[in-house]
């Protein structure tokens, strides 16, 4: 009893020793549990068919666009592809991102996949909802306390493995390709970047373990990674601009800072809002608190891109939903309780297999440079190399032990969806201006872009996932976490009868 109250108890719907579930006759035991304990299996089933069901819809009103051939129907066609295969890798026990872009990958090289027209702005739209989703999921579940205690080591992570990188990948390219330095540096900011689409994804699987979660390492990466791309995106732009004489130079110079302050602001005001708006007392609250912040950040990274502030709508994703989940507590709710985060999780679970399909398809092996890439893999590793030692010494006074800084290391591996934006950029622009010099250049550029991705992603992927449980101590107080949130659903079970 919980008050005047009794619990409802739940049948355990896999047990075959009940005398209720004897008595049921055939039909009755076909439907009780028919597919056992496979939930995996049936979650990934449930996805495809609930796909199938939307293709079905849109053959109705398209007609023509669906049909196998079609833009739209190889878009579906991915989607339902890409949650089979990562289904499948997961059954290894290996991330089932890996899955979902091997399958992008091999259905744009052997033509099953190719979008023009205004199903690029598509795609594209696509990229951006699924990516603000994980940054605001990223956001909702950043710890304050931790925050500010290694402010100082998120801001030297996020700006010194990136700029040395840069500068080790330029030595490389100029002596092993005979690039010119600028060429190199160019290149080097490209590399530099990480890619929260894959990172952040496999550090909150971590961090709900609890892998990692004592001293905060998943606040840590995750606020540094954010940074760390406007910086990188920065220099490229500057770099660019130098390069082919377009533009501003000193905007281009003063961008980076001014999308960190853009970003800042955005994120605290409207964080702010979130948390006032609607009222903590409102019917459907956990609804529309999640479409303010969803909208928010949806808002601000669109916003961002359609301006050429690309790197300041990530920030204020991540940045408005850390300040209304803080709100949020304040009110009442809690790290076990905040429903909104739940929300992202279930959506992120739609959104997975289209965006690392989509990651997937970027990666053209046409457009690799087969006689570079011994000298490619070494510029690869040498720029890698760089970053990890650089790494080890910031985060040696950081009060991580060698497992945990190796981890860090490990986690800022993948690189993917920014070097797929920008590794084209140079050769898209030498070819456009007919700088035919610089073609040659651009195509060294592209091809080791490609290869980071095809390399870095998969290994950073299974490195983070294999590598967290056994280089993190875990923290046992999140299991009582997940077992008081199952009493608090026990009780909501109990209230609604």
């Amino acid at each position: 009893m919980i008050g005047d109250k009794e619990i409802v108890q739940i049948p355990d719907v896999h047990s075959n020793g009940g005398d209720n579930v004897k008595r049921k006759n055939f039909i009755e035991r076909l439907f009780h549990a028919p597919f056992g304990n496979h939930h995996a299996a049936t979650k990934y089933l449930t996805m495809a068919l609930i796909i199938l069901l939307v293709w079905a819809l849109l053959y109705a009103t398209l007609d023509q666009e669906v049909v196998p051939g079609e833009q739209l129907f190889m878009l579906l066609m991915l989607t339902i592809l890409s949650s089979i295969c990562g289904w499948l890798v997961s059954l290894i026990k290996l991330p089932s991102l890996l899955g979902m872009l091997i399958c992008g990958i091999f259905m744009r090289n052997v033509g099953l996949f190719e979008v023009s027209g205004v199903y690029l702005i598509i795609v594209n739209i696509i990229r951006e909802i699924a990516l603000c989703v994980i940054l605001l999921e990223a956001g909702l579940g950043l710890d304050a306390s931790t925050l500010k205690r290694l402010s100082f080591v998120v801001a030297r992570l996020a700006i010194m493995p990136c700029l040395t990188e840069t500068i080790a990948t330029a030595v490389a390219i100029h002596f092993l390709m005979n690039m010119p330095w600028i060429w190199g540096l160019l290149l080097g900011s490209i590399l530099s970047a990480v890619t929260p689409a894959v990172v952040i994804p496999s550090l909150l699987s971590l961090k709900e373990k609890g892998y990692g979660e004592k001293k905060g390492i998943s606040t840590l990466v995750i606020a540094a990674s954010s940074i760390d791309d406007i910086v990188a995106v920065s220099i490229f732009s500057v770099l660019l601009g130098i390069i082919f004489s377009e533009g501003d130079l000193l905007q281009s110079i003063i961008q980076g800072p001014v999308e960190i302050a853009i970003g800042l602001v955005a994120g605290v005001i409207w964080g702010i809002i979130c948390a006032c708006f609607p009222h903590r007392e409102e019917d459907h609250l956990v609804i529309k608190r999640s479409l303010m912040v969803g909208g928010g950040g949806l808002v601000a990274v669109l916003i961002g891109d359609k301006y050429g502030y690309s790197g300041s709508g990530p920030l204020a994703s991540i940045i408005l939903s850390f300040i209304a989940s803080l709100c949020w507590k304040w009110q009442g709710w809690s790290n076990e309780y905040n429903p909104v985060a739940d929300v992202y999780d279930e959506l992120w679970i739609l959104l997975q297999p289209l965006l690392f399909g989509l990651i997937g398809t970027d990666i053209v092996f046409d457009r690799v440079d087969k006689s570079a890439i011994l000298n490619a893999l070494g510029v690869l590793a040498f720029g890698l190399s760089i970053r990890f030692i650089t790494c080890c010494i910031i985060l040696i006074g950081a009060n991580l032990n060698m497992k945990e800084i190796i981890f860090v290391n490990l986690a800022w591996l993948p690189k993917a969806t920014v070097q797929a934006t920008l590794g084209p950029i140079a050769l898209g622009l030498a070819t456009k201006n007919n700088v035919f010099a610089a073609i040659p250049l651009a195509e060294n550029v592209l091809t080791i872009a490609v290869l980071s991705i095809l390399l870095t992603a998969p290994v950073g992927a299974i490195g983070i996932a294999l590598g967290g449980p056994r280089l993190l101590s875990k923290d046992d107080t999140i299991d009582g976490v997940k077992d008081k949130k199952n009493q608090q659903n026990m009780v909501e079970i109990e209230n609604a009868h």
